[in-house]
């Protein structure tokens, strides 16, 4: 299993404010689709009701959380993050999408970060956690300008955990 992280954040981190995006980028919303359509997601349960408590089309849903009791529609649900890796383990691809906390804990697993930096600061209280860049190699870049539709110039980053 590939285990890669899809993320989009400021210039300082910041990928959200009281549990929802903060900007609008048509293009990043469809890059994400582009990448995680028809492969399994898993997420947090804050991130999971930032989608409404509904799951997004064409994906298989992980949803990590340490409420016992909690149920999510269209959603398998887990107590770990190594229990949602080992429903996912016979998945080619497996896509981390937030937030902050699962992140963080994913982090040093990762083997593909993909990253959507938005060219702007913005107050937030969820945040991207820092990673050595050392570690990985930008494989590939590219620059999007503001238009009419994006208020917020972004760049997309691939990057690929270097071979230990």
């Amino acid at each position: 299993m590939i285990l890669k992280a899809i993320v989009a954040y400021a210039e300082n981190r910041v990928i959200g404010k009281d549990n929802d995006l903060i900007w609008h980028l048509p293009d990043d919303l469809k890059h994400f689709k582009r990448h995680t359509a028809g492969k399994t997601i898993i997420m947090g349960r804050k991130t999971w009701d930032s989608l409404g408590g509904r799951p997004l089309p064409n994906r298989r849903h992980i949803v990590i959380t340490r409420s016992k009791g909690f149920q999510a529609s269209g959603a398998e649900v887990v107590h770990s993050l190594e229990e949602a890796l080992a429903l996912a383990k016979s998945e080619d691809e497996v896509f981390i999408v937030g937030g902050a906390q699962i992140y963080a804990l994913s982090l040093p697993m990762i083997d593909v970060l993909e990253i959507t930096e938005v060219h702007a600061h913005f107050e937030g209280d969820a945040f991207f956690p820092p990673f050595d860049e050392a570690d990985f190699e930008l494989v590939t870049e590219e620059h999007h300008p503001t238009d009419e539709k994006h208020k917020h110039s972004f760049t997309f980053k691939t990057w690929k955990r270097k071979a230990s």
